[in-house]
């Protein structure tokens, strides 16, 4: 059951780390034409904090360090992705704007919700404090594409939501999910129950719309949210 478990979490981090990695294009974008244009920061910087709780996560509970390792990367890579939007911000304000909602939540929050677990609970209890907040994270990150899919039934077009995106958040969701329920990790679980879910409606969207022509004469890069589908 054992190798059974490292099996089945060592292809979830593959999944995940592709998941981490799929705006890699967009951001490529961002440097070449040195402006984030219309695009959105608070999915990454919700994604940092995400990725840094389930990091602490993994590192107080034992034989989790599967979890630790893949979130451990996603921190590095959304810490990168966070600074390029500074750095590329099209306004001074938003460029401010995305610094404070950083200093906030990736670095105020964390801090916060890592010192009071800490300090305040001991043993199983902190290890289900961290786990249950960062649950509740993942649950409003896989609810994030609800606008997306709200917009794809409006319009009758995918064009807002990629297949790779879409398929590689459904493995995610399905990989981990198994890996919970044979860890019995119900703060992995339920989370990722929910985004396997979303993810087979999105490739059920997908599968609907995909046919069905653009309502839209411009592009946006789809690995990166608009302005109005952020968290």
């Amino acid at each position: 059951m054992e190798a059974l478990i490292f099996f089945v979490g060592v292809i979830g981090n593959i999944i995940s780390v592709l998941v981490f990695l799929s705006p890699v294009k967009t951001f490529a974008r961002i440097v070449k034409h040195k402006t984030t244009e219309e695009f959105e920061s608070l999915p990454y910087i919700c994604t940092l904090l995400n990725s840094s709780l389930w990091t602490y996560y993994g590192i107080i509970k034992p034989d989790a360090y599967l979890v630790a390792t893949v979130n451990g990367f996603g921190v590095v890579v959304e810490l990168i992705y966070v600074a390029l939007f500074i750095s590329f911000a099209r306004l001074p304000s938003i460029k401010a704007k995305t610094a404070i909602q950083f200093g906030v939540i990736d670095v105020g929050f964390l801090v916060v919700a890592a010192l009071t677990t800490y300090f305040a609970l001991q043993g199983d209890a902190r290890i289900d404090a961290i786990g249950f907040i960062s649950s509740a994270l993942n649950i409003v990150m896989y609810a994030s594409p609800l606008a997306a899919m709200k917009r794809v039934m409006t319009t009758k077009s995918v064009e807002y939501m990629p297949f790779l995106l879409s398929f590689f958040l459904f493995l995610n969701g399905g990989v981990w999910t198994v890996y919970a329920v044979l860890a019995q990790d119900w703060f992995l679980g339920v989370p990722n129950a929910i985004g396997l879910v979303l993810g087979i409606i999105q490739l059920a969207l997908y599968a609907i719309y995909n046919t069905q022509p653009s309502k839209h004469s411009h592009h946006t890069d789809p690995l990166l949210p608009v302005s109005d589908e952020s968290n």
